[in-house]
């Protein structure tokens, strides 16, 4: 990446005016694409969904806890697997300071994987969240939602995510889905998101993109992937560094 251009403060205020606009284009633009997605169609959950959780099983109204809306994370976590996915934990990251104004605000947040609870809780504790963190160990939920692939569909090679049949490497992968529930304790699918869809859920993202640096992912697999760690690990990667 070539350094900034130097200029004069004149310079460099025109050149901030002219970014504004195009600021204020994509604030409008994202304040429509906002509105379009809480005017998109529901679909009523019919399956009765059961849950592994600290508290005992619970049902996805459950799940709730009494509030209108449910943000869930699918979180990449497998039955047998060592610990989390290290992009999903980035995103967890940002949850617990959130936690206060989103339940203040009618909406409850579950994160939600198939490994086994215990191991769930294992890696929670080691990770420090607070959030709730339930198993779909023994429920179609992943499945159903299509964040978790049978063998049969990793045996052909392709399976059904992000709304397309694509080449996928893992059995688990990421997203977030939302619910809603009426008074009568229906619940309601409103959406779900994959991909780099849920991009704007890492806070650490925007205040990178912030900087003259940006993001700075330049391979070999150009994403998070490149930087991202558990966060009790940088530590670790740092003391190593110094010791070379």
């Amino acid at each position: 990446m070539n350094p900034p251009k130097i200029v004069s403060q004149a310079e460099w205020l025109a050149a901030r005016r002219q970014l504004l606009e195009h600021e204020k284009q994509l604030t409008r633009a994202r304040d429509a694409l906002n509105a379009e997605r809480r005017s998109l169609p529901c679909v009523r959950v019919e399956k009765e969904y059961i849950f592994d959780t600290p508290h005992g099983e619970r049902s996805l109204a459950d799940l709730f806890d009494g509030r209108s809306q449910l943000v869930v994370q699918h979180f990449m976590f497998g039955p047998g697997w060592k610990e989390g996915c290290v992009g999903c934990s980035f995103k967890a990251d940002h949850v617990d300071g959130a936690l206060p104004h989103l339940e203040a605000h009618d909406v409850s947040f579950v994160s939600v994987s198939r490994a086994p609870l215990a191991d769930i809780e294992a890696f929670r504790r080691r990770m420090g969240w607070r959030f709730r963190w339930v198993s779909s160990f023994e429920s179609d939920f992943n499945f159903d939602f299509h964040v978790s692939f049978t063998p049969e569909e990793m045996a052909t090679g392709k399976v059904f995510y992000n709304y397309q049949t694509q080449a996928w490497g893992s059995e688990e992968a990421p997203g977030d889905s939302v619910f809603s529930r009426d008074e009568t304790g229906a619940v309601f699918h409103t959406y779900s998101t994959f991909g780099r869809g849920d991009e704007m859920l890492d806070g650490a993202y925007m205040y990178l993109d912030l900087t003259p640096k940006g993001r700075n992912e330049t391979g070999p697999n150009f994403n998070l992937m490149d930087w991202v760690r558990h966060h009790d690990r940088y530590s670790a990667q740092a003391e190593h560094r110094c010791r070379h």
